[in-house]
């Protein structure tokens, strides 16, 4: 836990623009179809739009047709965390930064292989480091 990124709120939102705040912090989502990253097909790290730890990278990213960023895997087994949201009704498995907590948005077991697995992530909550 010592390595876990802990902020105020007052200092979440200085640093963030309210969109970032919206998803990141109060586990928000951005409309399907409106994130910059949906359709990017630039190589390079994407990573938390927070605290910059390196979250997926481009070889890991496929067009899901979700209206969302999609990738297959994270960077690192320990670049996110994951854990149940029961939230809307719906059960389904939240994806958080694994150095800051951040909100990603959510994984599905409908991707591609070799996993198998949709990592649908807002756009909001990246930043592509091209490479």
């Amino acid at each position: 836990m010592a390595n876990k990124v802990q902020k105020s709120d007052a200092e979440w939102q200085a640093e963030l623009t309210p969109e970032q705040y919206y998803i990141l912090r109060e586990k928000g989502t951005e409309p399907p179809g409106t994130g910059e990253y949906e359709h990017s097909k630039d190589k390079g790290e994407y990573r938390c739009a927070g605290c910059g730890k390196v979250l997926f990278r481009s070889d890991e990213k496929f067009d899901s047709r979700s209206g969302w960023p999609s990738f297959w895997a994270p960077a690192e087994a320990d670049a996110v965390e994951t854990e149940t949201d029961s939230s809307y009704g719906m059960m389904r498995t939240e994806v958080m930064c694994g150095d800051c907590g951040g909100h990603l948005g959510h994984v599905f077991d409908d991707g591609p292989n070799p996993t198998g697995l949709r990592y649908c992530i807002n756009s909001a909550a990246l930043k592509l480091e091209p490479k």
